[in-house]
């Protein structure tokens, strides 16, 4: 029969000379294959898979074909490339855009990349995009060719000229454009500002403020999450410099207005939207939220200085705010000494006669200073009823605002992760972030007020201090995990969890934990093993099983969807792009597969950070074990979204690894399984038959006189 147009199917199998396909040159098999369909010029055709991701079969990876995999006889890639850089050419406006179609498509392989941009066919995309003359649907599919083209590498971004890089800014910048213009515009933007400190002060320069935070109120999610995309790489390649500049950390009246704009658009437009935050939105979310907080960390890390006038007049400013005294100039120096001294300490300052050396740890350093400063000058009230109220107690009972200030900033500044780089993995943004201008000393005025009702609620002394702070983090921390959108609510969840609900909380959750941990010891011992293994093969079980994945990339695009399983014989991971879908793809059209042997290690945590030092090399090994410590969340309903299958996952390679299993759900369902085990075995059971199936249920009795009427009173 004739072949159908275009390219013909064949299927290897070991039966049919599968074999001798991988001992045979691909163009000496490429020939035969002609030869059988009288097809001249075999020079001009390859092969390329048919199902999933098509990718062209080339010498380098034809060893990754799987027993029974099918493949297409297609345009060779060189050819393909001349007929699109024909195509695109051509003064027919219907073929330059089934052309530029075709191109963005067959892009995503690198061998058809190679060649194209060998003909310098991407200079001829540049070119379209500068004189911009096409139709939007031209310019999209012109973008996004051009997108897939770079994404491999092959050429530098810095190699574009400003006139191009303008034009994208200009498709950003532009109001009434095409949707799908913009979203591409937008993804090449942030490529730029991610490939170079050049190239991101051009588009620093081009991209306009105003326009990303209108980007963010649209209703197009894909729109919303590229700005924030560009937006992120925008402050993350910053330098200091600059990104006091994109943050708008500075107080004048200009950027504090920006700042407010920016965050109650964030706010109204994305966290309070209609639709849940994606994870990709709910990650550069904590991004931004991180970048900002950050920007304390200097004052965080550095000491007071006792000889700065200015630091001397802050210290003595809060003091001169909580006490009324006669005119200091009066007194002579002793006197004036003797009464600052006094003063101090009623403040709670350790060091009565040199406050600031309290100051010198670092952290919170200087940033203990300013938030009692800010809580001085912004809740005057507030901070004299404070003050004076503890001035009044007995030295025991008094509970000393320096010091309690110094503790608190410190807490708050490792709860918020002041002083922490951005995870590449972490989502958790609190939304009350994006309500407020001054997070930390805002949250700073209301913990230390909390923290004083608390001292009272617990009758504190001095001895208790340590434990106060450990109450106080407590409740800050539990409200903050209940994801407060405004300051308001915050204080009145924070302040409704008192001392004795925090008792309450503390003593639920030690009566689960004694549930759990109630059985004999030396019991548990002997049934851990055997459980052990059980959770071993269900582990390996799940990976035989297999999980899609979200792909994603440098620029955390999360596109494209992948699929890996653990081979029947627990020696190969099979892997491979899928479509979306697809469901439990068999383990033969996953076309790439790495031993389990050559696995050398599994890195989780901070100590996979490494690993963007090797972005690009062929560390396939390694590639692969880092991709399931960042890809654990994904919109996708088939993915892996839970906490669970991370922890299936990592579980599953210690196994095949020969180590230890880690996993808080391990150590869960081991505690769950313990548990039954040994209630079974503690029954008293002896003599008591036990009925292989269930009893059935007795009809119900004719009538109930026999039931108590408790409505009675006994006489």
């Amino acid at each position: 029969p004739h072949p159908p147009t275009g390219f013909v199917s064949t299927a290897l199998t070991k039966r049919d000379g599968g074999e001798a396909f991988h001992k045979k040159p691909l163009s000496a098999v490429i020939k035969e294959v002609c030869d059988g369909w009288n097809l001249p010029g075999p020079d001009n055709f390859a092969l390329q898979y048919a199902d999933g991701v098509q990718t062209y079969i080339t010498e380098s990876n034809r060893l990754d074909i799987k027993n029974g995999c099918i493949l297409r006889l297609t345009k060779a890639p060189g050819r393909c490339a001349e007929d699109l850089f024909k195509g695109i050419q051509s003064s027919d406006s219907g073929v330059r855009c089934d052309s530029l179609k075709e191109l963005a498509s067959v892009s995503t392989d690198v061998t058809f990349a190679q060649e194209f941009i060998s003909r310098n066919g991407h200079l001829l995309l540049v070119k379209i995009v500068e004189d911009s003359k096409e139709s939007n649907v031209i310019m999209t599919h012109t973008l996004t060719g051009f997108m897939e083209l770079m994404d491999h590498g092959i050429v530098s971004w810095e190699n574009l000229s400003s006139v191009f890089i303008k034009k994208i800014a200009s498709f950003v910048n532009a109001k009434p454009t095409d949707a799908s213009i913009q979203q591409v515009s937008l993804d090449i933007l942030e490529s730029m500002v991610l490939s170079s400190y050049g190239l991101f002060l051009q588009v620093k320069q081009e991209v306009t403020m105003e326009r990303l935070i209108a980007h963010l109120q649209v209703t197009n999610q894909q729109i919303q999450t590229k700005a924030m995309a560009l937006l992120m790489a925008l402050l993350q390649t910053a330098g200091d410099s600059d990104r006091q500049f994109a943050v708008v950390c500075e107080c004048d009246e200009t950027n504090t207005l920006t700042l407010l704009k920016k965050r109650v658009y964030l706010l109204q437009n994305i966290i309070h939207s209609s639709g849940s935050v994606q994870d990709e939105m709910a990650h550069y979310l904590y991004v931004l939220q991180s970048v900002t907080l950050n920007h304390l960390e200097p004052r965080m890390r550095t000491s007071l200085d006792c000889y700065s006038q200015e630091q001397r007049e802050i210290l003595h400013g809060l003091r001169q705010a909580a006490f009324e005294t006669e005119s200091e100039n009066s007194l002579s120096h002793e006197r004036r000494r003797s009464l600052c001294a006094k003063e101090f300490k009623k403040l709670g300052f350790s060091n009565n006669s040199n406050p600031g050396q309290d100051l010198v740890r670092t952290p919170p350093g200087l940033l203990a200073l300013d938030t009692m400063f800010y809580f001085a000058s912004r809740y005057p009230d507030a901070y004299s009823r404070f003050v004076l109220e503890n001035s009044s107690r007995e030295d025991k009972h008094e509970c000393p605002f320096a010091r309690s200030s110094i503790q608190l900033t410190l807490i708050l500044c490792e709860i918020l992760r002041i002083g922490e780089p951005p995870s590449e993995t972490r989502s958790d943004y609190h939304p009350i972030f994006f309500s407020q201008d001054r997070l930390l000393e805002e949250l700073f005025c209301i913990c230390i007020q909390l923290l004083n009702k608390t001292w009272k609620e617990m009758r504190a002394t001095q001895e208790d201090f340590d434990k106060v702070m450990q109450v106080v983090r407590e409740q800050i921390t539990r409200t903050l995990s209940s994801k407060p959108t405004s300051l308001e609510l915050f204080k009145n969840k924070v302040n409704a969890l008192n001392y004795s609900e925090i008792l309450k909380l503390r003593q639920t959750e030690r009566l689960h934990q004694e549930e759990t941990l109630a059985p004999p010891v030396e019991l548990k011992e002997r049934l851990k093993p055997e459980l052990l293994e059980l959770i071993r093969q269900q582990r390996l079980n799940r990976l035989c099983q297999g999980t899609m994945f979200k792909k994603i990339s440098s620029r955390r695009r999360q596109d494209k969807l992948w699929y890996c399983r653990l081979s029947p014989n627990h020696k190969m991971l099979h892997y491979g792009d899928v479509e979306e879908d697809t469901d439990n793809p068999p383990i033969e059209t996953l076309q790439k597969k790495i031993p389990v042997a050559d696995i050398k290690g599994l890195l989780t945590g901070k100590d996979c950070a490494h690993m963007k030092e090797n972005k690009g090399k062929q560390n396939k090994v390694k590639a692969f074990i880092i991709f399931y410590i960042r890809l654990r969340s994904c919109s996708h309903p088939g993915c892996n979204k839970s906490q669970l299958g991370f922890c299936l996952w990592t579980d599953g390679l210690s196994v095949l690894l020969g180590r230890e299993m880690s996993s808080e759900s391990m150590r869960s369902e081991l505690e769950i399984l313990l548990s039954m085990e040994i209630k079974l075995r503690l029954l008293d059971l002896e003599n008591v038959p036990i009925p292989d199936s269930a009893p059935t249920v007795p009809k119900p009795p004719s009538n109930y006189n026999f039931c108590y009427d408790f409505s009675q009173t006994e006489q």
